[in-house]
């Protein structure tokens, strides 16, 4: 038996292969392939569309997927949520639909585009948006480069960003945020109520979940005289029980940690001056909680 995943291809495809190589999967990609080789021989792979993944999911097409969850309702796929993934192509984050406008406009609120036109490729959402806000506008469908129709083919859009930077470049500002979204795992119920794809999807979750834990945090190990533990440990005050064993040595003791990778070069040189030896920092692929 095989489960059939879609990965989506485009923007989230290189932050998802990462991701499954670091939860202990090795996915090959090629540009003159759909269907990326997997070193599981127990999963099929495709790379299908974000936009389009949800539906696939839910027509049985697909076992299951990756996509936003923007796309999951703006298909209004039935599909059943296995995992929210927190990540994205830049950030690991969140992302956000967000009404925008040139920066000259005299808009300032969704309020303001009454009778005006919006363009955007998630047409759906936006509609329910300006009626959950009482406004009568024109949406139309965009198939790209979004942003550089305002003002002339738009007077504004609907468009996702992570730092707005894109928005910015091209002399647009934010109004309002429309939807939130983050990558989703998605199953087929159908597939979901089937006890082996249930089961699988259920370990991929989790090695999924603890390679997106691991993500800036890496490994502390060190040596201390057991005099000098108290000192040691105080340089980790925010730090959760770090493991603590003895060595042949009975006089010595090792001490292993995990902390953000961004406070290492400030901890380390602590460390040190507080007696610990033999310091040792090593990457971490996954946290399993």
């Amino acid at each position: 038996m095989k489960l059939k995943l879609g990965i989506p291809k485009g923007s989230l495809e290189s932050a998802t292969v990462e991701l499954f190589r670091r939860a202990g999967f090795l996915i090959t990609t090629s540009s003159r392939s759909y269907f990326p080789a997997v070193d599981d021989p127990e999963i099929e792979c495709m790379l299908i569309r974000a936009q389009e993944m949800a539906r696939y999911v839910a027509d049985g097409v697909l076992d299951a997927g990756l996509t936003g969850r923007d796309w999951v309702e703006e298909n209004g796929a039935e599909v059943q949520t296995v995992a929210d993934l927190i990540y994205a192509k830049q950030s690991f984050g969140k992302v956000r639909w967000v009404l925008a406008v040139p920066e000259a406009s005299p808009f300032q609120s969704v309020k303001d585009l009454e009778g005006k036109t919006i363009a955007t490729e998630l047409v759906g959402a936006t509609r329910r948006y300006l009626a959950a806000n009482g406004v009568n506008a024109k949406v139309e469908f965009s198939w790209g480069a979004t942003e550089v129709k305002p003002p002339v083919l738009a007077d504004a859009i609907v468009e996702v960003t992570e730092t707005g930077s894109s928005l910015r470049a091209n002399k647009l500002r934010i109004l309002e945020t429309v939807l939130e979204s983050n990558t989703q795992l998605i199953a087929n119920r159908v597939s979901w109520r089937d006890d082996w794809k249930r089961r699988k999807l259920e370990d991929i979750r989790m090695l999924l979940e603890g390679a997106i834990n691991a993500l800036g945090k890496v490994g502390l190990m060190l040596n201390v005289r057991k005099e000098d533990l108290a000192q040691v440990l105080e340089v980790l005050p925010a730090l959760k029980r770090p493991t603590i064993s003895h060595l042949s040595d009975e006089d010595w003791l090792a001490v292993n940690t995990i902390l953000e990778e961004s406070t290492v070069r400030v901890i380390i040189p602590r460390l040190k001056q507080a007696g610990a030896q033999g310091i040792v920092e090593y990457p971490l692929n996954k946290i399993v909680m």
